[in-house]
């Protein structure tokens, strides 16, 4: 889950009834004759310039790194940082080109060494000065200290996004968000899936039901289950039933962290949810999965993925920084993911690209 916008949506926090009556059902096979990746880009990438601030400007961390080369668990002990947000940090500089990893221990390149430390000429440290009192400069200064998510959007009286999304306020605003995006991410991965043999999806997190909408779409011989929290659950079941899908797609409220999932279902999705949690409450999801899934049953992670190097690419490196900021978690790349899927039990994993950055990896339990 993790916002955008939507044809329908306020972003306010306000009454959604109303827009729920205008929305007009369109086609779920249809997709947009424009790309609309740029935008994406834009928005998905906006907080990494903060966290590159942070480091220039508060930790001079190219400076000491240029005559320090370290391992990450180094770095985290000289400038008291947490091993999260400053994994993120290490993934976005080296995408940049700015640092690079030899047999675990980063070195600043020659872009960096120029242009980023205080005995070159051309150091562009000054540059950035004047951002350094940016509100989500600082929020990254205490993430990459506490670990702790700054708040959304660095409203200073706003609660945790996890705990937010308990009121019916911001729950209204933050799943309009996602369905709109997922009404363009949902075409792209319901064409690149091979499910001729899944009969019933279990979406988890699934938010307003775009995706799993999406997938019986495209699909047609699928039905489904949006599995997800109150108040979301009666978001997903006003918008599963205006698209047309309430024959096939129900809606079952739970926690996933602390309900069962329902053992009826041979395909799992996890569609933008896993990036919002730390690798314990990863590892718990997709152990859940593997006991609930049927022998043979596949869970598809459906997210924006770093590569198995952790070198990029850049616009995935960028918008882990914004989760990073905002949520227990980050992208994750295709090795980490791999981990965890195979401690759980999972076999047989695929990989395909999709659109906006985003792909899908797959993975079966073994019949």
């Amino acid at each position: 889950m993790e916002p955008g916008n939507l044809q329908f949506c306020d972003l306010t926090g306000g009454d959604l009834e109303p827009l729920f009556r205008a929305m007009k059902p369109i086609d779920l096979t249809l997709v947009p004759k424009t790309d609309p990746l740029a935008i994406y880009r834009y928005r998905d990438g906006m907080y990494a310039v903060d966290l590159l601030t942070a480091a220039v400007v508060h930790l001079d961390f190219f400076t000491w790194l240029s005559q320090n080369p370290s391992d990450p668990a180094a770095i985290c002990a000289h400038f008291a940082l947490t091993p999260r947000p400053t994994d993120v940090m290490l993934t976005l500089f080296t995408a940049n080109g700015l640092i690079e990893s030899h047999s675990g221990i980063f070195h600043i390149t020659p872009l960096g060494r120029e242009h980023l430390t205080q005995d070159s000429p051309w150091n562009l440290a000054p540059y950035y000065a004047s951002l350094k009192d940016r509100p989500v400069t600082k929020d990254f200064l205490a993430v990459l200290k506490t670990d702790k998510p700054a708040n959304w959007g660095s409203a200073k009286d706003a609660l945790d996004w996890h705990q937010a999304m308990a009121t019916e306020a911001f729950a209204n605003s933050f799943t309009a968000a996602m369905d709109c995006r997922g009404l363009y991410l949902g075409q792209a991965l319901a064409t690149r899936l091979d499910l001729r043999e899944g009969t019933r999806l279990l979406d988890i997190g699934g938010g307003s039901g775009i995706y799993a909408c999406s997938l019986v779409a495209h699909h047609p011989h699928l039905r489904a289950t949006v599995f997800d929290q109150r108040p979301v659950d009666q978001i997903a079941t006003k918008l599963i039933a205006q698209r047309g899908f309430n024959d096939r797609i129900g809606v079952q409220a739970g926690d996933m962290f602390t309900d069962p999932l329902p053992r009826d279902c041979d395909v799992h999705l996890y569609s933008n949810v896993l990036h919002d949690w730390g690798v314990p409450e990863v590892r718990q999801l997709v152990a859940a999965s593997f006991r609930a899934l049927k022998p043979g049953g596949i869970l598809i992670v459906h997210d924006a993925f770093i590569n198995a190097a952790k070198t990029g690419p850049l616009p995935v490196a960028a918008y882990s920084a914004l989760l990073m900021h905002s949520t227990q978690g980050k992208c994750y790349s295709t090795t980490e993911y791999e981990a965890l899927l195979s401690e759980a039990g999972f076999r047989e994993f695929q990989f395909c690209t999709t659109a906006a950055d985003r792909g899908a990896l797959t993975a079966k339990k073994p019949k």
